[in-house]
Order: C-alpha cells, then structure tokens, then sequence
C-alpha cells in the first residue's frame, strides 16, 4: 500500500500545472488549492484559445468580405470598360466623316435655291447630293452621331468655339448669332466643336466671350 501510495503521489506531481508539487513530500496530504488553481488556470488557457481563435475566424470572415467586394468592383468596373470602348470605339472613324458632311452642306450651299431653272442634268445632280447628305446624317444618327447647330441659342464654350464678337442691340449678349461650322457630338462626348459668331453689346468695348472652345 505504501509503495501504491508513493506511485499515487508521483503522478499527481507529474500532473501538477506548475512546479510546485500537488502532494506534500512530507505528509503526503493533497493541496487542494493548488489543484484547483491550476484546474482554473487550465480554463482560463482553454477560454484564451477560443478568443484567439474566434478573432482569427473573425479576421477571415472580414478578409473574405472586403476579397468578393475587390472582385464585385472590379467586375463592374471592366463592365464599365467594356461599355465605353464600344461606345467611343467609331470616335477617330466618325470625326474623319465629317469633312466629308462639310463638303455636302457646302455643295448644296452654292446651288442657287431655285432649283426650277436648272438643267435636268444639274438639277438630278443636287437632288443626289441632297439624298446622300440625309442618308450620311441618317447613319451618323444611327450610330449616336448628332449635329450641333447652335444658331439663336446660349454660347455654351463645352459645345461651341467662338470665332469673333457681333456688335448687336437686338439680341441678348453672349448670344450665337452666326454658325460658321456645325459641330457634333457622339453620344455625350464632344467630337467638333461648333464655330460660331456671338453678339455683345455694341456700348462693350472689351471682349467678352471665352474664345477657348
């Protein structure tokens, strides 16, 4: 017995939490204090690596949410890309076309307005002139090309390029009185400014209008 007795203390010893030993070499009488110390410290370990790791579940959780929202944002941000680049792909393409719209406007320009008294010949060659402008200002439109002629309206300086000031009484000052060139634009980008005289007021002396289009 006392030989089970001396293993007994052994292995309570072995167990113990800290150095001090749980069975007193002397008496050999158990010190409960320091089994229940060192049974709370054990909890109190085993508490901590819950925290730590439900800090670090959290910390993944969090990790994951901000990683779909990146790629929630990049994907739309591609979209968005994507859109654009159809959308303004036709921009150098259209802007070299327009040349093309002048050329038209100006030919049918010089034709006299009565067209009655034309040769046949001269009178069907405007009439196709006029056809192939209303079918290239159909296709511009189609494609979400749209002609700016500002005559009577606001000097705007993000549509229209001032070119020179009108001394004029009768209109408001600021005012596009005279449209040198039409402009355009594709979808809601610019693509020509329009070049344009603006009234000021005939007492003005200085310039009045930003010639910066």
């Amino acid at each position: 017995m006392a030989e089970q007795g001396k293993k007994t203390e052994q292995h309570a010893n072995q167990d113990a939490p800290g150095d001090e030993p749980l069975v007193n070499p002397d008496d050999g009488i158990l010190d409960m204090d320091a089994l229940m110390g060192g049974l709370k410290n054990e909890d109190s370990d085993a508490e901590a690596d819950d925290d730590r790791a439900d800090d670090e579940v959290q910390q993944l959780k969090d990790q994951l949410i901000r990683t779909l929202a990146e790629l929630e944002n990049t994907r739309k941000r591609a979209e968005r890309d994507v859109a654009q680049a159809r959308k303004f792909a036709i921009t150098d393409f259209a802007r070299d076309l327009l040349s093309a719209s002048d050329n038209l406007r100006r030919a049918l320009e010089s034709a006299p307005e009565d067209r009655d008294e034309l040769d046949i010949t001269l009178k069907n060659l405007v009439i196709g002139v006029e056809m192939t402008e209303k079918e290239l200002l159909g296709v511009f439109e189609k494609h979400g090309i749209r002609k700016i002629d500002p005559l009577g309206d606001k000097f705007d300086y993000n549509l229209h390029q001032a070119m020179f000031e009108v001394p004029d009484a009768k209109t408001e000052p600021g005012t596009v009185v005279q449209v040198m060139q039409p402009g355009y634009v594709l979808q809601d980008r610019l693509l020509r400014a329009a070049m344009v005289g603006v009234s000021k007021s005939p007492d003005d002396k200085k310039e009045t209008v930003d010639t910066t289009a």
